[in-house]
């Protein structure tokens, strides 16, 4: 669901520019084939987009971009070797009775991705500088949550939604304009007796292994729902952090001495909150948010007697922690060494194949007086290098004393993960970079 902090919570739980058009309204098909996937599935137009046959207007919100619409339709979620894949499918497993929904259109409106769940219009999640907007109304989602009411549409008490996400920000090993995630939602009569008795069962069935530290409380904070009994809102959280303990105990098969903390924690569509890690390797992990869910979103689906809980989790982040891949660019490798390493339903270590040295540059300039967004330089760096980046780090702030002009250093790192690279090879890249990056922040390059 939603991130409210850092990009490790969802920001559906799972808790961070300018698009060039062709003289003749869209690219042609030989520089479209650069951008898009092979199927040329999206064209970029002058007045609107065109994404898998949906004809959007563009507006002055537009900001998706080529590199971004290039990835809609490769689904690494649903490719049976892909270890983002093979995580869904542990979980998948384990909710074995859960109704899944893996394969929903990522182009979602604002009322699905913000306004049904209850996310303030000033909340700062909606902002260009963290979406993928084609105009005002319509983006990429950046969270599974954008389909919340769908899966209660259809009926089904319990389900699973899967799905790529979309969010601009920083470059780094592990951080990705497309990620995934998967969220879980459960609802019942709302009716403490109920509800323990499906705990009981759930506990007669499996009771997980770990070794739990839990000292979470009602507080003001982190309320009960006013529309909520103390006996139904404790016996729903009981529930969620049995089922969600279980999930956990599942993935972490390997782990003999499994320690998971819950901590309170803040979402719009949920209350109380929850977030949770485990201690992986001496560390806390975090690993999804989850919480009761507000009424409101029940209502809307006409579920006035029904109460839920629900959480959200991140697929990359397991599964690099799980599978030892240490850059979040490998998921996307068509490379038949990576791919040749995973099997669907088993987690194995990932054994690397090659680490191909670097290739450093610079980049400063000062910036001109209008507004500046980190997540907006580190997406236009994307999009004239492509995934050679393998991240751009700020090594330089400066402010001159005496005109107040603002001057930033940025160094990019250069690092296929194929093949060697040249100097002269990344000169080229890297003089492209300079260019688009002054084109379009009009800034003035040192």
């Amino acid at each position: 669901m939603l991130r409210y902090c850092s990009r490790s919570t969802p920001l559906s739980f799972s808790a961070k520019r300018i698009t060039q058009a062709g003289g003749c309204g869209f690219y042609s098909v030989v520089r479209r084939s650069w951008y898009s996937t092979e199927q040329h599935d999206f064209q970029v137009g002058t007045t609107e987009t065109i994404i898998n046959g949906q004809k959007i207007p563009r507006d002055e919100w537009t900001n998706v971009s080529p590199t971004v619409l290039s990835k809609v339709n490769r689904k690494l979620h649903l490719q049976p070797q892909n270890p983002i894949s093979i995580i869904r499918q542990l979980i998948e497993g384990h909710f074995s009775d859960f109704k899944t929904f893996n394969n929903l259109n990522p182009v979602v409106t604002t009322e699905q991705n913000f306004d049904s769940l209850y996310i303030p219009k000033e909340h700062v999640s909606r902002s260009k500088s963290d979406n993928y907007y084609f105009n005002k109304d319509t983006l990429l989602r950046a969270h599974t949550s954008a389909h919340q009411l769908e899966g209660l549409a259809s009926g089904e008490p319990k389900f699973l939604i899967s799905g790529d996400v979309y969010r601009r920000d920083e470059i780094d090993s592990s951080h990705y304009p497309v990620f995934h995630q998967i969220e879980g939602f459960y609802y019942f009569d709302n009716d403490a007796d109920t509800i323990n008795a499906d705990l009981k069962r759930l506990q007669a069935k499996e009771t997980p292994n770990i070794e739990l530290v839990d000292d979470t409380l009602i507080k003001p904070e982190n309320p009960i729902q006013t529309c909520h009994s103390t006996d139904v809102s404790n016996a729903i959280g009981a529930h969620l952090k049995h089922s969600i303990n279980s999930m956990i105990r599942t993935l972490f098969a390997d782990e003999p001495n499994l320690k998971v903390r819950w901590i309170d924690a803040y979402f719009p569509f949920t209350s109380p909150s929850w977030e949770v890690e485990i201690l992986y390797k001496g560390e806390w992990l975090e690993v999804l948010g989850c919480g009761v869910v507000n009424q409101k979103i029940m209502n809307q689906a006409g579920l006035e007697n029904k109460v839920g809980w629900a959480f959200g989790m991140g697929l990359e982040r397991l599964a690099m922690v799980l599978f030892g891949i240490p850059d979040i660019r490998l998921f996307w490798s068509q490379d038949e060494r990576f791919i040749s390493q995973f099997t669907p339903g088993q987690i194995n270590k990932f054994e690397p194949f090659s680490k191909y040295p670097p290739c450093i540059k610079d980049i400063s300039f000062w910036l001109p007086e209008s507004e500046w967004h980190e997540n907006d330089f580190s997406e236009i760096v994307r999009g004239a290098a492509g995934d050679i980046v393998e991240d751009v780090k700020l090594i330089d702030d400066f402010t001159h004393p005496k005109t107040n002009k603002r001057s930033l250093c940025y160094r990019i790192n250069y690092r296929s993960m194929d093949r060697n690279v040249t100097n002269e090879e990344i000169n080229a890249i890297q003089e492209n970079v300079r260019s688009v990056v002054q084109d379009t922040f009009n800034v003035e390059l040192r």
